[in-house]
């Protein structure tokens, strides 16, 4: 027989969580015996500690939740989990990433696929205990340090600024912070290239190549008005002895769409037509054909150029 708490819980949905431990639904008006037998008649689920009071296939949601309830209350979303709660897209991880102090126990039930993250630092200052999640910065961090490869790595770095969800000087010292995370160097550099303007992958691919060949640094991200007023960026410029800039365009598989094509194409006639010498690389040629543009882009620039030119077809 269900108690008169539980009868208002069911003519009031909202007064019973989707997703809870065994006192959240005794808090809601039911009792435990009433719970287990929701659970014996398969209306509801449980993931170790955790209730899932309906009998669907668990939602991503869902599976947040019941993460938070089996780990306890010191832990929180980290790392894809939280970026995606923050509102991150295109990085998303089916794991539940959850952050919890070094020496905690762990507890895995059937059901849930957990990426246990460990940390020495437990404080305020790296998480929103309101939301039970690790600030953006800090998870973009800790994301980018689980790639084997250091590229997709700054490519979450460069993704959390570009979809605003931190500010690239926060980045850099959270990066600068984090002395012992893998790809250290090549993650700090990249918060650097962030903070002076490069908002894709490709344009940290474009700053990495000008250091290793001695190039100098680019203003990123250019302002430039167009003939009928608007406001247009480039993604990297030089400004040569002569007066004359040069200007470095980055395409990535977006500027493949015809009308960011198109875009592109009246872009760099104003660009021309104001004198300026504009180069294009697709981010597979910055990647696998380096030579052909440090060679380019010296020859551009004015300066010495060591590799040789790309031959005639």
């Amino acid at each position: 027989m269900l108690t008169n708490a539980a009868r208002r819980s069911i003519a009031n949905p909202a007064s019973l969580p989707r997703v809870g431990s065994f006192a959240d639904i005794v808090k809601a008006g039911w009792t435990y015996d009433e719970a287990r037998a929701h659970i014996r008649a398969r209306r509801w689920q449980q993931i170790g500690r955790a209730i899932v009071c309906h009998n669907a296939e668990p939602t991503r949601d869902d599976l947040r939740r019941a993460a938070l309830v089996v780990l306890g209350p010191r832990a929180l979303l980290t790392s894809f989990t939280a970026l995606s709660e923050w509102g991150l897209d295109g990085w998303e991880r089916e794991p539940v990433h959850v952050l919890v102090p070094r020496g905690a126990r762990v507890r895995r039930p059937d059901g849930l696929r957990l990426r246990v993250h460990y940390t020495d630092r437990w404080d305020a200052a790296t998480m929103n205990t309101g939301r039970r999640l690790h600030r953006p910065a800090h998870a973009a961090v800790l994301a980018a340090a689980s790639f084997q490869s250091p590229r997709p790595a700054c490519g979450v770095l460069a993704a959390v600024v570009q979809q605003r969800l931190v500010r690239p000087r926060e980045l850099v010292d959270v990066v600068r912070d984090a002395t012992r995370i893998r790809h250290r160097a090549a993650l700090l550099a990249a918060a650097y290239d962030v903070e002076q303007g490069a908002h894709a992958l490709g344009e940290i691919d474009l700053g990495k190549l000008c250091r290793s060949a001695g190039l100098p640094a680019p203003v990123r991200q250019a302002v430039r008005a167009t003939a009928d007023g608007r406001r247009r960026y480039v993604d990297a410029e030089w400004t040569r002895d002569d007066g004359r800039r040069v200007v470095v365009e980055v395409d990535g598989a977006l500027h493949l769409v015809p009308k960011r094509w198109w875009d592109d194409q009246l872009r760099q006639n104003e660009l021309v037509l104001k004198d300026d010498l504009v180069l294009r690389y697709p981010t597979v040629v910055l990647r696998h054909e380096k030579p052909i543009v440090i060679s380019q882009l010296s020859r551009a620039l004015l300066l010495p150029a060591d590799v040789p030119a790309l031959p005639a077809a």
